[in-house]
Parts: C-alpha cells; sequence; structure tokens
C-alpha cells in the first residue's frame, strides 16, 4: 500500500505516564516540519469516536515536554473492541480528512490499531506508553523510567524511618501482571526481598531472611511488593507474617503517585526519538508499524510485535535484589 500522508491525528490512550507529552510534542512538530497537518484527539478513541479534536500548531506544544500526564487527556474504551464502533471512528477520520492516525498507549490501545488499519486500511503507528514496561516488542515504554524514580525516591524517604523506629516495611509498587517497576526498585533500593505477583509467596522463608538479617545486627528491612490485579495486596501479606510468623510490619501503598510528576530525562529522550520515527515512518509508506526502543536504539518494527502484555524487560535480574541482601 502507497498513500501520500498529507494529515494525521494523533492521541494517547489507556492509562496516562510521563513522558506522553514529550512523544506528542516530537510528533506535532516532525510532521509540520514535513508539510504534515496533525489533529490532536481528546481523551484516547472516546474522543476519536465522538469526534473531539482539534488541528496543532508548533505553539500548540510549545512548554510541555516537562509535564506529567497527557495535554490530550487519555481514557480506556471497551466499546473501541466493537466493529461498528471502529467503523464510526473511520468513518470520522475520512470526514476529517485524516489520512494516518498515531497512537500512544499499551498493548490493548494497539489491537484497537491494528484493527482499524486491517479493516479500513487506515495507516496507524504505536508508540508504546505505559509506566508498567509490559509490551512486546520493546525493551522499553515511554513512563517506566520516572515512575522507577518517583518509587525510589519515596522508598528511600521510608528507610529512614524504618532504619529510625525498628521497622519492617512492605512498600506496593504498581505492576499488576509485570516484575519491572518491582524489580528495577528492590534492586536500586537494597530492599531485602521483592515479591512479584507470578511467584506464590514463600512466607517462610521471607521471616527466615528478615530474622538473619537481625542476628546480624540489622534493625529494619524493606520488601517491595508488586500490587497484582488490585491494590492493596501488601495488606494480605502484612497480616499472615504477623499471624503465622510474629513479623510486625507497616504498609505503604504508593499507588498512583508513580503515574505523576515531569518524566525523567530518558522518557523525554526515548519518547521524543519514540515520536519522530513515528511520523518518518508514515512518509516511509510503513503503516503498521510502531517505535520501539531495542538495545538502546529507537526502531521501527510491525504493531503487531507489540500487541500483547511481556514481562520479558528486566527478567533476567530476578533474584539479584535477594542475592545481595544477606
Amino acid at each position: 500500500m502507497s498513500k501520500k500522508i498529507k494529515t494525521i491525528g494523533i492521541l494517547t490512550s489507556g492509562g496516562d505516564s510521563p513522558g506522553m507529552n514529550c512523544a506528542v510534542r516530537s510528533v506535532v512538530r516532525t510532521a509540520i516540519s514535513e508539510g504534515i497537518k496533525v489533529y490532536g484527539i481528546q481523551r484516547g478513541y472516546k474522543g476519536l469516536i465522538k469526534n473531539e479534536m482539534q488541528e496543532m500548531t508548533a505553539s500548540s506544544v510549545g512548554n510541555i515536554i516537562q509535564r506529567g500526564g497527557t495535554i490530550l487527556y487519555t481514557s480506556r474504551c471497551p466499546e473501541f473492541k466493537e466493529k461498528h464502533v471502529r467503523e464510526k471512528a473511520a468513518q470520522i477520520l475520512e470526514d476529517r480528512g485524516i489520512d494516518a492516525l498515531i497512537i500512544i498507549g499499551g498493548d490493548g490501545s494497539f489491537k484497537g490499531a491494528i484493527a482499524l488499519n486491517e479493516e479500513f486500511n487506515i495507516p496507524v503507528i504505536g508508540i508504546p506508553g505505559t509506566i508498567d514496561n509490559d509490551i512486546s516488542g520493546t525493551d522499553y515504554t515511554i513512563g517506566f523510567d520516572t515512575a522507577v524514580e518517583t518509587a525510589i525516591d519515596a522508598v528511600d524517604k521510608i528507610r529512614d524511618t524504618a532504619q529510625a523506629n525498628d521497622r519492617t516495611f512492605l512498600i506496593e509498587v504498581m505492576g499488576a501482571r509485570s516484575s519491572s517497576i518491582a524489580v528495577k526498585v528492590g534492586i536500586c533500593t537494597g530492599a531485602e526481598n521483592v515479591l512479584l505477583t507470578s511467584d506464590k509467596v514463600d512466607y517462610k522463608k521471607i521471616a527466615a531472611d528478615i530474622r538473619r538479617g537481625l542476628r546480624r545486627g540489622k534493625n529494619s528491612s524493606i520488601i517491595i511488593v508488586a500490587e497484582g490485579e488490585k491494590p492493596g495486596r501488601s495488606y494480605d501479606i502484612g497480616a499472615v507474617l504477623e499471624d503465622m510468623h510474629d513479623i510486625s510490619s507497616r504498609i505503604c501503598v504508593l499507588g498512583h503517585i508513580q503515574r505523576g510528576g515531569s518524566p525523567t530525562s530518558n522518557d523525554r529522550f526515548y519518547a521524543t526519538a519514540m515520536g519522530q520515527q513515528a511520523v518518518l515512518a508514515l512518509t516511509n509508506n510503513q503503516f503498521q508499524h510502531a517505535a520501539v526502543v531495542k538495545a538502546g536504539k529507537v526502531q521501527i518494527v510491525p504493531l503487531s510485535d507489540c500487541s500483547s502484555k511481556s514481562d520479558h524487560a528486566l527478567i533476567d535480574f530476578i533474584g539479584m535484589a535477594e542475592s545481595l541482601s544477606i
């Protein structure tokens, strides 16, 4: 398929992540420099089917590179799984004269983009954006680095009070089905244990590790817990440790603080690079692809490579935190 791209739409979909604004800025300014018009679609696919969009200029994306969230807003749109809803979206794009769509989001958002392309011949490019770093086909997703830095800062502060009060803390980080945040935060904060959602909790081992530390003079412990399917998993773990093993602990669920904040340099850099490559892919007639990071380099790969969840990113480092916390 060969098609001259004159106008593109851009949207952010699913959960927000720091760095999305950097990608939006890069897409808009790269497109304008290539002589392409850009429409910003509000609130993801939900805004697309409601025809909520406006043309963007270079000034539209001024002074946003340092801001968290997304100036386009975002939402989840389960109804986009229905073909008649996608047909409505395709008609709106045609009516607006929009030739292609750039989607910043996760695997679910990419599935919708693939369907638009296959059913209605709409060129689509994906940019992976999620703090969980759990998309197949890429080593890195926008927002992950900022979420990790936010969590590390919080854990460092909590360790101060843990040591001052002779306490064990269970600190819960985001990652419903992904180990990436928990693993990296655990390693970077010297946590005694990292509890992943994919593993059965070994309470006997956790209790033994804590008591081993006490015997050699440690007065506090930090345990990083991946949240699982819903927040609050740490409370159940803490209750079992106290009832079955006489280990008292304090619970801290970091929650959505990990989604916010000014993006780190890594998130700004890769989001900007991926945004630029997304536009250039369209100008090169690559119409169902994604801009990803592999081995530290931004590459263009088939969008189907990125249409599923994957816990591959830091899988090789699982166990490092515990092996160093003897």
